[in-house]
């Protein structure tokens, strides 16, 4: 699969790519044959749309890129990844595209060799790029590297990607990267005080665990946290079928945080980057946590359960715990927390939270860089009392139905101590086959975080 740029000695296509508005000008200054093929194929150069020009023996001599107008490109991203799908194998060169996009349209060019192919065969773009000049290919690559390995993780269905098979792709990477990995497992989990995350996984067939991986010596102290629910039942507020479809996709804020570490290590940025990851199923058996129980968590607080399928919370609570008793420089959490950071922003956008104005500005600047949508939603302190159940210091699961992002937002901040922190409420799955971005598991903010983190930990 061409998810790496083809040598820059190479022999290559151009792909000359044209906005609609300047197409007749670039028309006019080719010779009489070319000319006549554009015209009476119909080529327009709408947004996405591609044409092989053929030389006086038969074979491809130039490819045209349709780039559309700036409205119709505004809503979208990564727009060559469709003339990339559409063109046969062979190696393409990028002409007249305007520096400012080179590096979006390169990255999207590379994802377009994606597929998950774990169980059947698919034909992904197999066009290879020769990295356009002025970009930062090594990073690309590295960007397009930890992106597959999130997609793959979330598309893997739970029956091959429970807590044990997450620990061994932690195991992996820790390896790869020369990181160390501690873990602690089962009734192991209550002797090193994780008692959530023991209670939420304790009924399922594998036993319940907290992935540790470390990496680096120097620099910030960088802590993200990653909700590693490999299934989602509900527990014993059990799920309609329905609603546990997609549900192989909730571990995929561990899959975002997994795919944003390799980035940072294969790019070697100078800090010490420390990841945290329970991994958990939310199963059903006669040991399920259930509704009206009193949780005590890592760090004291006591938490009433009012519905099991608040699960995620709690897992999260321990490990940011742990991740604030390190006292990091900065802590981020991913997870596939709640619906209704979907119904606020929809699918495409990942909402973060955070009381930090300086990492806020640096995100969204950094999400508009690298088309990585981002909208920062509020810890809005008023509603601190919505998760106040009044016999214990939390309620993991506030009944009305408002504000449930933030609520769950504001539930996990109590477990962030004084430690700057931010949290990605994102949803982790790619609801149709746009360019560079099939249906199934895509990763949300971490593109955004990399280009931010540099700046804001001044690295």
């Amino acid at each position: 699969m061409p998810l790496k740029f083809a040598p820059a000695n190479e022999q290559a296509i151009p792909v000359h790519v044209i906005e609609q508005d300047a197409l007749e000008a670039w028309r006019q200054k080719q010779n009489d044959r070319t000319g006549r093929w554009i015209e009476q194929s119909g080529f327009t150069a709408g947004l996405g749309q591609s044409l092989l020009v053929p030389d006086g023996e038969g074979s491809v001599s130039m490819v045209l890129a349709g780039y559309g107008t700036a409205q119709a490109r505004a809503r979208g991203r990564f727009h060559l990844a469709a003339v990339a799908a559409a063109l046969p194998e062979g190696t393409y060169d990028l002409h007249g595209l305007a520096s400012e996009r080179a590096a979006e349209e390169a990255l999207g060019w590379l994802l377009s060799g994606y597929a998950f192919d774990r169980y059947k065969e698919q034909k992904p773009a197999k066009a290879r790029l020769v990295a356009p000049g002025g970009v930062d290919a090594a990073r690309i690559e590295a960007l397009v590297a930890g992106e597959c390995l999130t997609r793959d993780l979330i598309n893997t269905p739970a029956a091959d990607m429970g807590p044990v098979e997450l620990e061994a792709a932690c195991a992996q990477l820790a390896e790869a990267q020369g990181a160390a990995i501690e873990v602690t497992r089962g009734e192991a989990l209550l002797e090193g005080n994780f008692p959530m995350i023991h209670t939420v996984g304790r009924a399922a067939a594998q036993a319940p665990r907290l992935i540790d991986m470390r990496w680096g010596q120097a620099g910030p102290k960088l802590t993200l946290v990653g909700k590693g629910v490999c299934f989602d039942t509900g527990g014993l507020n059990l799920k309609p079928g329905a609603s546990m479809g997609l549900m192989k996709k909730d571990m995929g804020g561990a899959a975002t945080v997994l795919g944003l570490a390799q980035m940072i290590m294969t790019l070697g940025l100078p800090m010490q980057l420390r990841v945290l990851i329970p991994a958990v199923e939310n199963a059903v058996s006669g040991n399920s946590f259930r509704p009206g129980d009193i949780l005590t968590a890592r760090n004291g607080l006591t938490v009433e359960i009012n519905n099991t399928d608040a699960e995620g919370r709690l897992v999260l609570a321990d490990a940011l715990a742990l991740g604030a008793e390190d006292s990091p420089d900065m802590m981020i959490s991913m997870a596939t927390l709640t619906g209704a950071a979907r119904v606020a922003v929809g699918p495409d956008i990942a909402p973060y939270f955070t009381d930090d104005a300086a990492l806020s500005g640096a995100l969204d600047a950094a999400g508009a860089a690298v088309a990585d949508p981002v909208w920062r939603l509020p810890f809005h302190a008023p509603y601190e009392a919505m998760i106040d159940p009044g016999i214990a210091d939390l309620d993991n699961a506030p009944k009305g139905g408002f504000a449930g992002a933030i609520t769950a937002a504001l539930f996990l901040r109590r477990f962030a101590g004084e430690t700057r922190y931010a949290h990605f409420d994102i949803y982790g799955w790619s609801t149709g086959n746009g360019p560079a971005r099939p249906k199934g598991g895509v990763g949300m903010g971490a593109r955004a975080l990399l280009e931010a983190l540099p700046g804001v930990l001044k690295l």
